[in-house]
């Protein structure tokens, strides 16, 4: 088989000649990715075919991104070859994967904010009227177009930043339909919408599956992945360990797949009238954030888990930041163990109150990812393990070594930078920092957001026990089984407002969705 490279013309130019496998669009033939000490992707066999929505799953630190990398441009394999259209290319960068057709959608949207929507679709493939002037209202005209395709209604006019993050995530989608996209890399398309806009993203998903778009869509919602995939491919290790159509999958079949055994449950917290009838350990009382939040009232008591429902732009992110002290432009009154204390305006002044917030963006609120995984768990609490005025580097270590443990992170990866971490790693650092602290009273925003099954059990696992010692817990997921399942009580949300309570047994996440749409749509 010929090798095209596109390194001399910046694309590659495929032999109209080659007689393409049935079917298949996109495959990857024994590929393998080798950093210095470690290999990211171990001999990867891999088909992506025409009309059919292809599903990528595993654990994070399996291989995944890794994959997507590589299909998308971003990185050369150390070994094997990519075929398009049954013949092999060697991507230099993903502009030359996307000029052959090839899309990615990465989890982290490449928006321009400042941008109109049109500029965003057409950014680098600006339609012309001869070789200087842009041609504005063909442009438009071809948006409305992309817009009517996507049953999706965005004005042209608009700058992206002031868009929803499900209409941004469909610029992206636009952007590459204009690139005339013969495969569509989705990753983690859902982790930050909320439950109308994903069914609307699924419902385009199929439409570009039916147009004859070959469709790879990279989650750790297994449930979608069952609902949507026509096929499924499991990755541990680096390594492809199964592939096959969606029929022959469950989702314990997939979660032992990725794991490589039968996976651990995390019991439904039962509430306990020793637990709701113990002392108050917060209570805030017409909470205001301008724009996002209206005279919000709630109690919680020592050892609760109190869980908040709501669609994305309820209030729910708003309303912990401003009990974190992180909206200086909030207002409320608050009382502290029955104590009315001094509404926080920083995260300082809340610390000093006991109460602490793992954010809902570890990687820019909750992290500083140039640092080592030791100095991000010894952050807020340096004096634990400081010598006089001195802070000896392994006496640091080995005190964030064993908290880490204490949350199932590796201590062996201690010294690793945070960046290069897995996701659910990431996030069991944010939960070890504060954990440091002893805080009583947690926030917990989107705690399971882009980690994978086994991840998410492990950070269950550790919240209800620190519940169970004693903490208080204020947790915020837009997945809503999770809130019911791992919750006392639950407060629904809707328009900046506190609309129901509803117990986290007896109660589930349709109760919570015909409030929320009750609420939110205009009486007929």
């Amino acid at each position: 088989m010929r090798i095209v490279s596109e390194r001399a013309t910046g694309a590659a130019v495929l032999d109209v000649n080659a007689r393409p496998a049935q079917g298949v669009v996109l495959a990857l033939r024994q590929v393998s990715m080798i950093y210095p000490g470690t290999r990211a992707a171990d001999h990867v066999d891999l088909e992506l075919s025409a009309g059919a929505i292809h599903g990528l799953v595993g654990e994070n630190g399996a291989g995944k991104s890794t994959i997507l990398k590589i299909i998308s441009g971003a990185q050369r394999p150390t070994e094997g070859t990519v075929e398009v259209r049954g013949t092999a290319v060697v991507f230099h960068h993903p502009a030359a994967a996307r000029r052959m057709g090839v899309v990615a959608v990465h989890q982290e949207l490449t928006i321009l904010p400042a941008l109109s929507a049109t500029a965003n679709v057409f950014l680098g493939q600006e339609l012309r009227r001869g070789r200087v002037v842009l041609d504005s209202p063909q442009m438009r005209r071809r948006f409305r177009e992309l817009c009517e395709q996507l049953a999706i209604r965005i004005s042209p006019y608009r700058t992206a930043g002031s868009l929803s993050l499900a209409d941004q995530q469909s610029l992206e989608i636009m952007r590459g339909l204009q690139a005339k996209a013969k495969v569509l890399v989705l990753d983690e398309p859902t982790a930050s919408l909320a439950a109308v806009e994903r069914e609307a993203l699924y419902a385009n998903l199929r439409r570009l599956r039916d147009s004859g778009i070959a469709v790879m869509l990279i989650s750790h919602d297994l449930d979608e992945v069952l609902a949507l995939c026509d096929s499924v491919t499991v990755m541990r290790n680096g390594r492809k360990v199964s592939s096959g159509p969606v029929e022959q999958w469950n989702k314990l079949a997939l979660m032992s797949a990725m794991l490589g055994r039968r996976p651990a449950t995390v019991q439904r917290r039962r509430a306990s009238r020793r637990r709701i009838d113990a002392e108050e350990a917060l209570r805030v009382a017409n909470v205001t954030v301008p724009g996002h939040v209206e005279g919000a009232s709630l109690t919680a008591h020592r050892g609760e888990i109190l869980g908040f429902a709501g669609l994305v732009g309820a209030g729910r992110t708003e309303l912990l930041r401003a009990i974190g002290g992180l909206e200086p432009k909030s207002s409320g009154t608050m009382w502290v163990s029955g104590r009315r204390v001094r509404w926080p305006r920083r995260p300082r002044v809340a610390k000093r109150l006991g109460i602490a917030l793992a954010p809902e963006d570890r990687k820019t609120q909750g992290l500083v990812l140039t640092l080592p995984a030791y100095a991000n768990v010894t952050l807020t609490s340096p004096e634990a393990c400081a010598h006089a005025t001195v802070l000896p580097q392994r006496r640091e270590r080995g005190h964030a070594a064993e908290l880490a443990r204490g949350v199932g992170f590796d201590p062996a990866r201690i010294g690793a930078l945070t960046r290069t971490l897995s996701g659910g790693n990431q996030q069991k650092l944010v939960l070890a920092k504060w954990i440091a602290t002893r805080t009583p009273i947690l926030l917990v925003d989107e705690p399971t957001r882009g980690i994978d099954i086994g991840a998410k059990a492990e950070i269950f696992q550790n919240l209800h026990r620190l519940a169970d010692a004693g903490t208080t817990i204020l947790l915020v997921s837009s997945e809503l089984e999770e809130v019911f399942e791992h919750s006392d009580r639950v407060l629904v949300m809707a328009r900046g407002s506190i609309i129901a309570e509803l117990p986290g047994v007896g109660a589930s996440a349709d109760d919570a969705l015909r409030l929320i749409f009750d609420a939110v749509e205009p009486a007929k």
